[in-house]
């Protein structure tokens, strides 16, 4: 619970309401006709490299990265530090390597990049599951906290039944913008949500600097005390121990935040809406800027909040910290009923909740086409469905992923259901990154290859994650009473993700060996393909 009055409650409802209405009526506005598949998919590729930027950001930095890391900085300080330069670091290294052979390479999902050189159904029955594995638990999280963030924001009892209402008004609204907006719709709500952020947080960040006198080394010296951990706030291992394996740990976590961030199927789906390459690469230009930009906004924040609010109460409002940047509003507006004070907490409290919006709703959205595109329109229908019963079956899908996350997310309400998020990311990084490296990269890889890899590379994540201290065996884990943690680490990076690629690299050679023609037809498709990434790349 809070300490604002009911007006100030009201004027965030209020706020909230006035959002949730204008987005809405944009997403309906920008939506595509019935039988337009590439409007739907790619919203005509219209959007300037600007607009495309900002929207590539605002589907890159989700509700976990606004309150999940500002909370982990506040109270864990340098790790907190390292997993925000991290996450700046995998939009870096998605530009660089692969921005533009996606963008020549895909059409409108992530299985039409793998099957670009591979066709057939197995690929896009896998291209889908993977997307699948990817997003949904993402989803769950990010509907489970809006659970508990929107009854904290709007000072309503911290009780399941209010959670429940909050997680099921924030799904519906999910599962409107995607099955109406489509991608132009949601990369409207992208656009908005990436300004109010960065308006907001620059506000926060500065408002943070003036109480120090703009001077960063009092901000660390009062965040070191306010933490309670002193010199160790700068130090590695608040988050995760100082033991050799959990700084081992550690960089495994970092590893994966690279590799995995930015090759999540809902970031790379908004790299196919770029006209052409150099407009992906001025939109990554934008977005990259964008979002370390943001990255240096949360460490000022996370900071602030551990040296003006201090790690005993942010722990006591929530234990993952992911109301500190409220907290922090607070502090800093003044007394409660003062007009500053209900003008900046009115502000990050819109702030967070278009964040919540729409993050899930561009999630959503790359499940369902990814349901409707691969699964249904080619897995099913071998390319031959019918534009409209795609776009009918596209926004069905994205009911149905809606409703799921929504049931799951109730049902692990009063779960530390953070671990999902470490999954998702994992599951980037493990069968993700390396399909499309390869895909993209190597001439070699085959079809037994690649479904090695999707599935291989997932499927170590998920055991692995399953069995890991994350989940049991640990005060913070999902099940802290019970012991099945044989894998003695919080993230699966080291081990699954050099998996995924031995994967792929095996189940290629195992097809060289059993298969000599499948090489060479396989070698013949890809210098096709090369040849016409290279024409359009000139």
């Amino acid at each position: 619970m809070n300490d604002f009055s009911s007006g100030t409650q009201a004027t965030v409802l209020i706020l909230f309401t006035t959002l949730a209405t204008v987005t809405l009526l944009m997403c309906v506005m920008a939506g595509p006709d019935r039988d337009d598949l590439t409007n739907f998919y790619t919203g005509y590729r219209s959007l300037t490299p600007f607009k495309n930027g900002l929207a590539i950001a605002g589907d890159y930095i989700s509700a976990a990265t606004v309150l999940s890391t500002t909370g982990i900085i506040a109270l864990a300080g340098y790790d907190g530090y390292v997993l925000a330069v991290s996450t700046a670091l995998s939009l870096v290294l998605l530009m660089f390597l692969l921005a533009e052979p996606l963008r020549n390479a895909g059409r409108f999902t992530m299985g039409d990049v793998l099957a670009r050189n591979m066709p057939g159904r197995a690929v896009r029955i896998a291209a889908c599951v993977v997307t699948l594995s990817a997003t949904l638990p993402f989803l769950v999280v990010q509907l489970s906290g809006a659970g508990s963030l929107l009854t904290f924001i709007l000072n309503i009892p911290h009780v399941a039944g209010a959670r429940t209402v909050c997680i099921v008004i924030v799904g519906s609204l999910m599962i409107l913008y995607a099955a109406l907006g489509g991608m132009r719709g949601t990369a409207l709500i992208q656009m908005i949500k990436i300004v109010l952020l960065l308006g907001t947080s620059a506000v926060v960040a500065a408002l943070v600097l003036h109480r120090f006198d703009w001077s960063p080394g009092d901000v660390l010296r009062a965040a070191q005390h306010g933490s309670g951990a002193g010199p160790a706030f700068l130090q590695q291992g608040l988050q995760l121990g100082t033991s050799p394996l959990d700084r081992l740990d550690f960089v495994g976590l970092q590893i994966t935040v690279v590799l995995g961030v930015a090759c999540l199927p809902h970031i790379t789906m908004r790299l196919y809406s770029a006209q052409d390459v150099p407009a992906v690469r001025r939109s990554m230009s934008w977005a990259v800027s964008t979002v370390t930009t943001f990255c240096l906004l949360v460490i000022i924040m996370g900071t602030g909040a551990a040296a003006l609010v201090g790690s005993r109460y942010i722990t006591a409002a929530d234990p993952q910290g992911r109301t500190s940047v409220l907290m922090l509003s607070q502090m800093l507006g003044g007394a409660a009923d003062s007009a500053g004070a209900t003008i900046l907490y009115s502000a990050v409290a819109g702030m967070v909740f278009i964040t919540l919006l729409s993050s899930v709703a561009g999630m959503t959205l790359a499940a369902a086409s990814s349901l409707a595109h691969d699964l249904f329109a080619h897995a099913a229908r071998q390319g031959q469905a019918e534009p409209r019963t795609e776009m009918t079956v596209a926004a069905w899908t994205s009911v149905a992923v809606g409703t799921l996350a929504i049931a799951l997310a109730t049902l692990v309400q009063n779960w530390n259901v953070g671990v999902l998020t470490t999954l998702a990311i994992c599951i980037g990084a493990s069968a993700v990154a390396p399909a499309l490296t390869y895909s993209l990269f190597w001439r070699g890889f085959t079809r037994t290859g690649l479904l090695a890899t999707l599935y291989g590379g997932a499927s170590c994540a998920v055991l692995l994650m399953a069995l890991s201290k994350a989940v049991s065996g640990t005060p913070a884990a999902v099940f802290p009473d019970a012991h099945f943690d044989l894998f003695p680490m919080q993230s699966t990076g080291l081990v699954s993700v050099p998996f995924g690629y031995l994967a792929g690299w095996l189940g290629s050679r195992w097809d060289h060996r059993r298969r000599p023609s499948v090489s060479g037809e396989n070698q013949r498709l890809y210098e096709e393909s090369e040849a016409r990434l290279l024409a359009a790349a000139e």
